[in-house]
């Protein structure tokens, strides 16, 4: 079974994903210039929808699959040796085995470790909590005192990065480990995303889910508009600002577009049917609640989709991306509303889809209405059965997975 998603959401002045010199991503499509929100902006805002640091409040992801998220870091060290010194280890016996199973795991080729940071990997991993867990207790059960002299005792002789991988104490466990562990994860948005480390490759797994770059329904002017600003100094006395600056933005309705495999989302679960239904609820309400948080305190961009189709078909289905309904951009002067003017663009592409290839392989699908910017009046016969909650939007494709049909 796959799931898509399809999303039009309106933004007001604001900078949700910048480039390198600052200004808001875009690109060339059906020959115009438009904005852009790259997948990697937009998988990590999913990831993290709903979190609020100052008030303790959990991912959605959390929330609703009952898992922590995974972590992306460099520092797996600080994670691994609290876990090993939290019951009273000695810690500089465990820092030195910590740092060799970082050392072993990330690489085998090079020393693994950062050159400036040596307690930090040269590469990040993406490593569930469960995962973390389970490689502390294994090491847990190690004489500390055996593996410390042979790991100093390695050290002290010259050999390539590679042979010294291959000897260390821990090189048996580590393989066997990725082994046991090959293709599955405890982690909902590692089973979603996917994980690679190019240097292990069997530690990577395939990504369930992939997510399209966003793209404006309409064409944006080539010329950035720019934010003149300045800042005051409260105790100048003298005429004149106290700092000059230039900031980007732009202002775009994009449309979003996602898939996700429910086998292989299952697959990368280790089997778990119950949790790759809860990971593919959170996917939708994290994917609904996904705001890019570039310079939000500049532009308080929080505004919720206008649109939502959802699609469940089966397994023997394409995908169907409905881009090309914008390969000609929307005009707010020949077609009104732009909002109403890309989704009835996006409905009469996808009415088309279907008489064309049939809908054989359309399980089910829900349409939703958050914000109310489109009402249902304007809609074609068959996109006007739009559920009233999310409850309902997300239950009209979960339940069918739940009863495993």
């Amino acid at each position: 079974m796959f799931v898509e998603l399809h999303i039009i959401q309106n933004f007001p002045p604001s900078n949700l994903n910048r480039d390198d010199l600052g200004q808001p991503k875009d690109t060339d499509f059906g020959g115009y210039r438009r904005a852009r929100i790259s997948s990697q902006c937009l998988k990590r805002a999913t990831r993290y929808a709903g979190q609020n640091m100052a008030t303790g409040t959990k991912p959605i992801f959390e929330r609703y699959t009952g898992v922590p998220l995974a972590s992306r870091t460099k520092m797996i060290v600080d994670g691994l040796l609290k876990r090993l010194t939290s019951d009273g280890g000695q810690e500089d016996q465990a820092r030195t085995i910590v740092l060799e199973f970082a050392r072993v795991y990330s690489s085998r080729k090079d020393k693994g470790m950062d050159n400036k940071k040596p307690e930090q990997t040269s590469v990040l991993l993406y490593m569930a909590e469960q995962e973390l867990d389970d490689i502390a207790d294994h090491l847990r059960t190690l004489p500390w005192s055996e593996v410390v002299s042979e790991i100093v005792d390695l050290d002290s002789k010259k050999m390539k990065p590679e042979t010294r991988i291959t000897k260390s104490p821990l090189a048996r466990y580590v393989k066997e480990w990725i082994a046991d562990t090959k293709g599955r994860t405890s982690a909902p948005d590692i089973a979603l995303f996917g994980r690679m480390l190019a240097d292990k490759p069997e530690t990577n797994i395939d990504a369930a889910c992939q997510v399209a770059h966003a793209i404006s329904t309409h064409a944006i002017d080539g010329r950035t508009p720019i934010d003149y600003f300045t800042a005051i100094d409260d105790l100048k006395t003298e005429p004149g600002a106290g700092f000059l600056d230039v900031s980007y933005f732009n202002s775009a309705c994009f449309y979003r577009y996602s898939r996700v495999d429910f086998g292989q989302l299952k697959k990368n679960l280790g089997g778990d049917h119950d949790l790759a239904c809860r990971s593919v609820e959170a996917f939708l309400r994290a994917s609904e609640a996904a705001i890019p948080p570039g310079k939000k305190n500049a532009y308080a961009h929080e505004c919720r989709p206008s649109f939502m189709l959802a699609v469940l078909r089966d397994k023997e289905s394409d995908g169907w991306s409905l881009v090309n309904a914008f390969q000609k951009p929307v005009s707010v002067r020949s077609e009104g509303d732009l909002v109403t003017a890309s989704v009835k663009r996006l409905e009469k592409h996808f009415a088309h889809l279907v008489e064309f290839y049939g809908d054989d392989t359309v399980k089910t699908f829900v349409i939703a209405l958050p914000d109310g910017t489109v009402e249902k009046e304007q809609l074609d016969n068959s996109f006007r059965s739009q559920v009233k909650n999310m409850q309902g939007w997300v239950d009209a494709i979960c339940e069918p997975l739940r009863q495993g049909e």
